[in-house]
């Protein structure tokens, strides 16, 4: 497994992954999502996943959106409390999603079939700079995809409300 997971994450990293995924993989994520009634997302199968429904900054309507997450676990050893990683794929500018928490921290996240709904908090200074090493940890790719672009990627904490 560590093989495959290896080839996956050099291929993540690739701009031609960067060009054609944004197009395809939040599509079909939606479409398997909504056919299973909410128990599947495809990308689970290459990192923990979510679909993030948020409030549009601009338009006031709901967004929904499927995303890689890093799930922090309590004492008790229960997840509760996400990490969101603004990576746009490597790609220049920060993705709408991002916009909508800056804007509307509270969201719902469908989480492994479950509805949670959760405040989104923008991490910044040395609490980033750490979670930022936790993240790269997690998912080699981001540090490439950080290394391509100039904004720094934001990184939101998501927790139960």
């Amino acid at each position: 497994m560590a093989t495959v997971e290896r080839l996956v994450q050099r291929i993540s990293s690739t701009r031609s992954f960067a060009r054609f995924a944004p197009h395809v993989v939040p599509s079909l994520d939606r479409a398997v999502h909504r056919l299973t009634g909410g128990k599947v997302l495809l990308s689970t199968r290459l990192l923990p996943s979510c679909l993030l429904t948020s409030t549009g900054a601009k338009s006031g309507l709901p967004r929904r959106a499927p995303l890689a997450c890093m799930p922090l676990k309590g004492e008790d050893g229960t997840v509760g409390a996400w990490v969101l990683v603004g990576s746009n794929f490597g790609r220049p500018g920060h993705p709408a999603w991002s916009a909508n928490l800056l804007k509307h921290p509270d969201a719902v996240i469908s989480w492994k079939g479950q509805d949670v709904p959760v405040g989104a908090r923008l991490l910044k200074g040395a609490e980033r700079e750490a979670m930022w090493a936790a993240v790269v940890r997690f998912w080699p790719p981001y540090a490439r995809y950080q290394e391509r672009v100039e904004r720094e990627i934001r990184l939101f904490r998501l927790e139960r409300r």
